[in-house]
């Protein structure tokens, strides 16, 4: 369970070559029917996440309820140690699917806000936000930075999130003069720190994204956050989407606060706080940095890693690579990305796919979700040795992200994680990137579409 999987190991021996397929012989690979919408279909699955979500509720009602009658009489519950044992179970598994279900909703205003489901604008971003609203997600700010992330991916200059801390972040010396100790001193910490520190981010993570953006692109000045129209993060002509966002945030809360008010904040933390906490664990989570931390006497080491269960996997891992501008083009950042089976089926059924098939998304964002298997099935031929999967064990592969991807270098054009030693999993193969440019590769005739007939919407 806790090992490798065989993919991962399988790239870890074989020294990395850029991909030179272009982006049209991907375009070309996939049948152009499933790249339509189908309103009905989506529709269904949106109804189906509320539906559990709504169920799950009422299982979370009926909890004392079935506890207090011994389940119908069918188990005899005489101790109260029996008693505390079937409460604390039936409420553990409420807070797992709940939390699950939450997640769905984010999931899937996730592919709202790619406009994937619909024809209509106002049924995207209308259904996006009330489902975004429910689980206190800002839809149209998330949105805004989210669709300039698919942008850039990967990209050491340009991206929006899941930017990697370079060696000068946290005052290394030159790789060619740094010591054991030196990396020791910075970034060493104990297994237990470790586990401690990333409950703690699982825990906050999200909301330093939003209010901080903590690991976001660098290019933006410090202040920098999803709730102020005038942030950085927007442009003009998003202002407003930025402002009903902030309503619908407090609108929710408001909601929140009247439900503790009628039945309590015991209540509140049972229904709703711990499983938001727990949609926050699989879906976005970010990390901390001790350069932006108050005065105090928090730990160095607290800055090493980032967080998250599902989509700081996609983009973080010591076998992929990221660009700086003169080796980064749209194909090589969208595949720069790794596929992942979070979760078995749950994954598959609740997370509507954004981990199975996350490479395909980056290629094919305005796909719907329930046609990304087919569009993987169909990229990962041309794509061959530069398709990346991982059967790891996700919290393994959560874990080794967590302490193995810790700075890049701040030099080069192609680079890799490195640990808290200053080691890289993986190099770029010897003479591959000049070979490359000698044959005449180029950014723009790697992403030229221009021959590729129209997608179907």
């Amino acid at each position: 369970m806790f090992k490798n999987g065989p993919e991962y190991d399988e790239r870890l021996a074989r020294p990395f070559v850029p991909p030179t397929i272009t982006l049209k012989e991907l375009h070309d690979a996939v049948p152009k029917h499933v790249l339509q919408k189908d309103p009905l279909r989506s529709t269904g699955y949106v109804l189906r996440d509320v539906f559990f979500c709504l169920l799950f509720f009422a299982f979370g009602a009926s909890i004392e309820r079935l506890v207090s009658s011994s389940f119908g009489g069918l188990v005899p519950l005489s101790a109260p140690w029996q008693v505390s044992l079937a409460r604390s179970t039936l409420w553990l598994i409420y807070w797992w699917w709940q939390g699950i279900a939450f997640a769905s909703f984010f999931c899937i205003a996730h592919e709202l806000g790619h406009g994937t489901l619909y024809h209509s604008w106002w049924a995207n971003n209308i259904l996006g936000f009330l489902l975004d609203t429910f689980v206190l997600a800002p839809f149209f700010a998330w949105k805004a930075s989210h669709n300039a992330h698919h942008k850039a991916v990967n990209s050491v200059e340009r991206d929006e999130n899941y930017v990697p801390h370079l060696r000068s972040h946290y005052d290394l010396p030159p790789k060619e003069r740094a010591s054991t100790a030196d990396y020791a001193e910075v970034l060493e910490e104990t297994p237990l720190f470790t586990m401690i520190r990333m409950f703690v981010m699982q825990a906050m993570g999200w909301w330093l994204y939003l209010t901080c953006n903590k690991l976001g692109s660098k290019m933006y000045p410090k202040g920098t956050n999803h709730f102020s129209p005038y942030s950085a993060l927007f442009k003009k002509e998003q202002r407003m989407g930025i402002f009903i966002s902030d309503v619908g945030l407090i609108a929710m809360m408001s909601l929140l606060y009247l439900f503790a008010r009628s039945f309590g904040w015991k209540a509140l933390v049972m229904y709703y706080i711990i499983p938001y906490v727990l949609c926050n664990h699989w879906c976005v989570l970010l990390p901390f940095s001790y350069d932006d931390a108050p005065e105090s006497d928090l730990d160095p080491s607290f800055a090493i890693g980032s967080v998250m269960m599902i989509t700081f996997l996609h983009h973080s891992d010591p076998t992929i690579p990221h660009y700086r501008r003169e080796e980064w083009s749209f194909l090589r950042g969208a595949a720069a990305t790794v596929d992942r089976p979070t979760l078995g089926w749950i994954g598959r059924f609740f997370f509507h796919n954004v981990a199975h098939d996350h490479v395909a998304h980056h290629f094919f964002s305005h796909v719907p979700f329930y046609n990304q298997p087919a569009v993987t099935e169909a990229i990962r031929r041309v794509l061959g040795e530069h398709y990346n999967y991982d059967s790891t064990n996700t919290f393994y592969a959560l874990y080794r992200s967590f302490t193995e991807c810790v700075f890049i270098e701040d030099e080069g054009a192609i680079v890799f994680y490195k640990n808290k030693w200053g080691d890289a999993a993986r190099e770029v193969a010897d003479g591959a990137v000049a070979a490359i440019k000698e044959a005449g590769w180029k950014q723009e005739k790697q992403d030229d579409l221009s021959d590729t007939e129209p997608d179907c919407e």
